[in-house]
């Protein structure tokens, strides 16, 4: 093993600083692979099995995942390495092959990657000895474990498929609203659909940017989709194998620019503003507060060094955002433009030595569509053209 690193600046760490997390074992990594090395995190692998929960749980400060899972579990446990469905709805604690000897000041932040969060799997990081999700404390040594619960589809998961990605980070990472206007000004972080850049009067900063909703009307033409109920299984190791046709309807605002939101169902949704994380930043999605109305915003919220950003500047149009929404209690009517989430930004501890979109196998740059890579669809065209199902529930929202 080679000596735990130092970083003797503040920011998330990238691909090549944890690289030396795993050689040190600050990351215990059995059987890593490079190709675990995102940018900025690193995606963590499912274990051998998962448990039944009755319902979902946090250890607190004195007890241990292991323990609680004596408590909650329901069950033998669902051995993964050939395959296993989970169902719908259902609760399941899955350990993960890694975990962490954190030293020093270095702390840690999980979430689900981008496909899982498009798939409507709803995913989350614990750790024993814990009050809290996905922030693991400074010094923790231990295990960690992933909470899954699939929502819209019984999903199919096997043993080393990656559904979260983790951070690390030290010091104080946060970017001041002040300096993401410098940082536009400089050079645009944020753009129109015509590619050009948004006005600095334009770029609101409030802890972060904010995003609004692209509800457009554009004849029949769809702005997005809903999660048909009642789907098939979708295999989560596959990639352009789905007919969307057949888990999805498309959505088609109102003459006005608007779409209701129906409780509980999953929507997904374009912010109407791209955006581009230049490569000494990183960026992570936060949901709409709660007195903006009874919606969940975005379930996968990482953005990588390099989103929306061309290093030969060949072009500079930024990238739209994926928004999964979901309504609870009461249906929730969204305008066109209606700010549903911010964008906050983050400091790298140095700019990562490759970026989101260079080769290395990211699905979502310059996207034109919300599905994940799960399903058929040209992803050089417009890909919200694929045709209306007869679905009784493919309808103008």
């Amino acid at each position: 093993m080679t000596a735990i690193p130092e970083p003797k600046e503040s920011g998330i760490w990238p691909s090549q600083w944890l690289l030396k997390a795993v050689d040190s074992g600050l990351v215990d990594a059995p059987g890593f692979e490079e190709r675990q090395l995102q940018p900025a995190s690193l995606d963590l692998r499912l274990g051998p099995r998962a448990y039944r929960l009755r319902c979902s749980f946090l250890p607190g400060k004195n007890d241990t995942v292991l323990d609680q899972l004596e408590v909650f579990g329901v069950g033998p446990p669902i051995e993964l390495d050939d395959g296993a469905i989970l169902e719908r709805n259902r609760a399941y604690l899955i350990p993960l092959q890694e975990s962490l000897a954190l030293r020093g000041g270095v702390r840690a932040r999980a979430n689900p990657k981008s496909s899982t969060g498009r798939l409507d799997v709803f995913t989350r990081v614990i750790t024993d000895r814990t009050t809290g999700f996905d922030d693991v404390r400074r010094g923790y040594e231990g295990r960690l474990y992933l909470e899954v619960v699939p929502r819209s589809f019984a999903v199919m998961v096997r043993t080393g498929l990656a559904l979260n990605q983790l951070r690390l980070m030290t010091g104080d990472t946060h970017v001041s609203d002040d300096e993401l206007r410098a940082a536009h000004r400089e050079s645009p972080l944020m753009y129109r659909q015509d590619g050009r850049p948004l006005d600095r009067r334009d770029v609101r900063a409030q802890e972060g940017i904010w995003l609004s909703l692209d509800l457009l009307k554009r004849g029949d033409a769809a702005v997005g989709y809903v999660a048909k109920h009642n789907s098939g299984l979708v295999d989560m190791g596959l990639v352009g194998e789905y007919d969307p046709n057949l888990f999805w309807d498309k959505v088609v605002p109102e003459t006005g620019n608007r779409i209701v939101l129906e409780p509980e169902d999953f929507y997904l949704l374009l912010s109407a503003e791209a955006v581009r994380v230049p490569p000494e930043f990183a960026a992570e999605m936060s949901a709409l507060e709660p007195s903006g109305g009874e919606v969940r915003t975005h379930y996968a919220g990482f953005f990588d060094p390099g989103f929306g950003h061309d290093p030969a500047g060949l072009w500079s149009l930024g990238s739209r955002a994926a928004l999964e929404i979901r309504a609870h209690d009461v249906p929730f009517a969204v305008d066109n433009l209606q700010r549903v989430c911010k964008l906050r930004f983050e400091r790298m501890l140095e700019t990562p030595h490759h970026f989101y979109g260079a080769g290395h196998g990211s699905h979502y740059q310059g996207q034109l569509s919300t599905l994940s890579k799960h399903f058929r669809i040209d992803r050089a065209a417009d890909q919200l053209t694929f045709q209306q199902s007869s679905s009784p529930r493919a309808r103008r929202a």
